[in-house]
């Protein structure tokens, strides 16, 4: 049998649309190798029923088709499935199992950290039966906008120029930190395809109407506000401060911005004192080696001197946010106090 025809895969990644369609792909290919549909039992790895999941598991695939078409159990995130040996070692021995006219799929998420799928026992077990194993990674940027165009041909929908990068910048598709949340990215293009149809119908669907119609979701935008704020990269700061001031509070953006910039000086003061980057970032209670590297790797773009001079900027600003006595202000004033600071604090001098 080729993998295409093998009853196992497993699929991983973060676009949550592509898994589900490769599923419903590879369910359409077993059923066309046996002649008959699957029924398909759907299973989601819960820790408190591991032992009652794992034995439905193994019952539904090892159980031979008598009559009509098999079963296609899918397993969804089967980590809590696996926390203990029994379960593990039960779930690799299904693997070797699955009766004849049945199918097993595992859909995993992304890994927390590093490359490859997550679990990878059980990827290695499926790929060593023979079984398909493969990422489905979310399109982004121009990849997204490709995507979107691919979608609209498919379902009738025309698209005018710049439509579906319109469409694509405010589903954040252009926001390049890696911690951006993209799972449900496709999919929410996918239901705002159909709705541009639906409004235009048979006519063009213009870059007006999408901004008309599209409420911006930009996944990890205030991630990416701090990261332009610690890299100095003063257009993109007030490009994402603007998006953000339209639905963040005041207060909140205060926190953001005096968070990183307090973290900035703790790094700045850490290296000058000559102290590892593990041991700077056990001091602010930062695990992730990752991101300590990314903080020092903002701090050298600053001096400590620019850094005490934005926290006192933000000092400034947070009087204002709450009125105080001679700093009182109204909304348009507060907006462009805070663009300000990102120009006057962010801004390298000339």
């Amino acid at each position: 049998m080729s993998a295409a025809t093998v009853p196992l895969a497993f699929f991983w990644g973060d676009d949550d649309l592509e898994a589900g369609r490769a599923v419903d792909r590879f369910g359409a290919e077993l059923a066309g190798s046996v002649g008959e549909p699957l029924e398909r039992c759907t299973i989601r790895g819960d820790a408190n029923a591991a032992g009652d999941l794992v034995a439905r598991l193994l019952a539904r695939v090892s159980t031979p088709v008598m009559f009509g078409g098999g079963t296609m159990v899918v397993v969804s995130e089967v980590g809590p499935l696996v926390r203990r040996a029994e379960h593990r070692d039960a779930i690799l021995g299904a693997i070797g199992l699955v009766a004849p006219g049945n199918g097993l799929v595992f859909v995993e998420g992304p890994p927390s950290g590093g490359k490859g799928p997550p679990n990878k026992r059980i990827a290695d077990a499926v790929a060593a039966a023979g079984g398909l194993v493969r990422e489905v990674r979310s399109p982004k940027a121009g990849s997204l906008t490709a995507w979107i165009e691919a979608e609209a041909r498919a379902r009738g929908v025309r698209l005018g120029v710049g439509a579906a990068k319109e469409l694509a910048t405010r589903i954040g598709g252009f926001i390049a930190e890696g911690d951006a949340e993209r799972r449900r990215q496709t999919r929410i293009a996918s239901m705002e395809i159909d709705k541009l149809g639906l409004y235009r119908g048979e006519g063009q669907v213009e870059v007006d109407d999408v901004r008309a119609l599209v409420a911006e979701a930009i996944p990890g935008s205030v991630w990416a506000f701090q990261d332009a704020v610690g890299e100095r990269r003063t257009a993109k700061a007030v490009e994402l401060l603007g998006r953000l001031q339209e639905t963040t509070p005041e207060p909140v953006l205060l926190a953001v911005l005096h968070r990183r910039i307090r973290e900035l000086l703790e790094v700045a003061d850490g290296v000058a004192a000559r102290e590892t980057l593990p041991a700077i970032g056990r001091s602010m209670k930062i695990s992730s080696e990752f991101r300590m590297r990314n903080l020092a790797a903002q701090a050298r773009t600053w001096t400590v001197a620019e850094l005490a001079a934005a926290l006192d900027g933000l000092l400034e600003l947070d009087a204002m946010v709450k009125g105080a006595p001679g700093s009182e202000s109204d909304e348009a004033q507060r907006r462009l106090a805070f663009t300000m600071w990102v120009l006057d604090r962010v801004g390298r001098a000339a």
